[in-house]
């Protein structure tokens, strides 16, 4: 699948104020810095789509995306270590559980992890948090570049290790790079499957 057409369609404060419009909704989210705005640009064609800071704690409210006027990308807040207050970050919490829990066209959550360094307890935990609430995941390695492809492997299998210590399993993860474009067509692919479903469904009920 390509993306011909990309649009910023506005960003929303909470999940009752998002779009209401029947379509097919993707999320990204991740640690603070984990290059989820970079991965966005590259999906998309786009040099400057998602906002790219070096500063994390750039992404504040739920960012809408349409695609080909098909599909939502939905970029969240990252979590993690952005310099804010307890109060916002107790607000930026709410929001996007309100939006992953509620929201009844979200398809699936893409959870980004950084393959770069060791597994980071506040990625399992909302891994774990995603699991317990029944929220359906993909997980999406990112930053590969940057490594001898030996030594990626060597580090996905640590994080998937410390992963199967709470689960039995793990979903399905793509292993990516903003700078090669490693893993978009693989994304790609799986959103457009699951897009064609979810458009079947909506026909059958029509």
């Amino acid at each position: 699948m390509e993306i011909n057409y990309s649009d910023y369609k506005g960003s929303f404060p909470r999940e009752s104020a998002c779009p209401k419009e029947e379509k097919p909704e993707y999320a990204f989210i991740g640690r603070s810095n984990v290059g989820k705005s970079s991965l966005i640009n590259m999906l998309t064609d786009r040099i400057s789509l998602a906002r790219v800071s070096k500063k994390p704690g750039k992404t504040q409210m739920l960012n809408f995306y349409l695609m080909d006027d098909r599909w939502y990308l939905v970029d969240l807040p990252g979590y993690g270590y952005a310099v804010i207050s307890k109060k916002k970050r107790h607000e930026w919490e709410r929001m996007i559980q309100g939006y992953l829990q509620k929201r009844e066209n979200l398809q699936c959550a893409f959870i980004l992890i950084d393959a770069n360094i060791p597994p980071q307890k506040i990625d399992i935990e909302f891994i774990n948090w995603m699991g317990q609430a029944r929220i359906p995941f993909v997980i999406v390695y990112t930053k590969t570049d940057r490594l001898k492809p030996e030594q990626v492997d060597v580090n996905i299998k640590i994080i998937q290790d410390e992963l199967l210590k709470h689960w039995n399993e793990l979903p399905q993860q793509f292993i990516s790079s903003s700078n090669n474009k490693r893993g978009k067509e693989e994304i790609l692919e799986f959103i457009d499957g699951v897009n064609n479903q979810f458009y079947e469904n909506l026909a059958e009920y029509e």
